[in-house]
C-alpha cells in the first residue's frame, strides 16, 4: 500500500468511527485532491476554534475550489454544522473528512470528478 493508500484508509475508519456517511470513493478523491498537506500534522487537521482557519476555509475551499458565492453567514454556519457533525471534544478533525462534508453539504461532489 503506497502512503496516499493508509491514508485515504485511515481516514475511512475514522469516518465510521465518527458516524459520517461518505461514500469511500468520494473520500478518497478529496484526500487526494489535497495533496501532500495530508502528510503534515498542522495541515492535516481542522481547528475549529481558531477563527482564522475557519476564514482560511471559507475563503480558500468554499469560495475558491467549490466556487461558492453565498453569503458569508451561511457559508459560516454550514461549518459550524460540520464542526459539531465531527464532534466539538474531537480535536483531530481531520481536513479530508471536514471537507467532504462541506462538499457534500452544497452538494459539490462533482467538483472532484475531473
Amino acid at each position: 500500500m503506497s502512503k496516499l493508500d493508509d491514508k485515504i484508509a485511515s481516514y475511512q475508519e475514522e469516518a465510521k468511527k465518527l458516524g459520517l456517511d461518505i461514500p469511500s470513493d468520494f473520500l478518497a478523491k478529496v484526500t487526494k485532491g489535497l495533496g501532500p498537506s495530508i502528510y503534515k500534522k498542522d495541515s492535516e487537521s481542522v481547528s475549529c476554534s481558531q477563527k482564522s482557519e475557519m476564514d482560511t476555509v471559507k475563503a480558500n475551499f468554499l469560495r475558491k475550489k467549490l466556487a461558492l458565492s453565498d453569503d458569508d453567514k451561511v457559508l459560516d454556519d454550514a461549518i459550524k454544522e460540520v464542526c459539531n457533525k465531527m464532534g466539538t471534544s474531537n480535536r483531530n478533525k481531520k481536513r479530508a473528512l471536514f471537507y467532504a462534508l462541506l462538499a457534500q453539504k452544497f452538494n459539490k461532489q462533482h467538483i472532484y470528478d475531473a
